[in-house]
């Protein structure tokens, strides 16, 4: 396993693996993120898959953290109402979105992103008569 070297991209710090309790308490035992070296004041972190310690995606704040929770409850509707998989959704964002299947991770867009794939989600819902 081997820790990455990130930088935060609203303060320009360094980012420190800690232990997820540092930001979730003991509801996250055993698992790990990357936090700003700033944290708590500039607040910006990401998770970290626990085989490899890589980043689940970029460094983000309380508002784009946000953001990305609320695109993937939105893609999740995809699937859990039968449109499609959980693996054709994500060939369907690359296909929406131009975007390789490395690149097609909600854990790296950006708010513009974010706000894109909830239209198109909501889109897809919509003329399948879903309501979101």
């Amino acid at each position: 396993m081997k820790k990455q070297n990130l930088k935060c991209p609203y303060c320009g710090r360094a980012a420190v693996l800690k232990p997820a309790a540092y930001v979730y308490g003991d509801r996250a035992m055993d698992e790990y993120i990357y936090a700003c070296a700033g944290y708590p004041a500039c607040d910006s972190y990401v998770g970290v898959h626990r085989e490899t310690l890589k980043p689940k995606g970029t460094l983000a704040n309380g508002d784009l953290r946000n953001l990305r929770i609320r695109a993937h409850k939105l893609l999740s509707q995809l699937w859990l109402n039968g449109i499609m998989t959980k693996k054709q959704a994500y060939r369907w964002i690359g296909y929406k979105f131009a975007l390789t299947e490395d690149q097609a991770h909600i854990g790296s867009f950006s708010k513009y992103m974010c706000g894109q794939l909830m239209d198109e989600c909501r889109k897809a819902l919509e003329n399948n008569r879903i309501a979101c």
